[in-house]
């Protein structure tokens, strides 16, 4: 299951470099917001970079729109908790300086709140 979600992990950071359309990076304070994009314009990747390295809150969607994975980068190395949906299903995943610490599978069959 660890083996899973590190490659699937792993799988999204290189989607940072496997974008076809150009990404857009904004100035925000001592920040750089990136955003990345599908090849249908949606947005795939969105999070900071401070000193050139990813750190902050990054989001992933998929092409249509929805959210597929959410976390947390501290000078570029996953950290706390991230969460994977997949369908009905999140993925709890625990980073501890870029390794997975703990899985936790939970059934999302009801949506309280949902913000992108």
């Amino acid at each position: 299951m660890k083996a899973l979600i590190f490659t699937l992990a792993v799988l999204f950071s290189i989607s940072l470099v496997a974008q076809s359309i150009e990404p857009k990076f904004e100035q925000e304070g001592n920040n750089i917001k990136g955003t990345y994009f599908h090849e249908n314009g949606q947005i795939a990747q969105t999070g900071y970079f401070v000193d050139g390295k990813l750190d902050g809150i990054w989001k992933m969607y998929d092409e249509n729109g929805q959210k597929i994975a959410m976390g947390k980068y501290t000078r570029g190395k996953k950290t706390g908790k991230w969460f994977f949906w997949e369908g009905k299903i999140v993925k709890e995943v625990d980073f501890d300086e870029n390794k997975i610490a703990n899985v936790v599978e939970k059934s999302n069959t009801k949506s309280v709140v949902r913000n992108n």
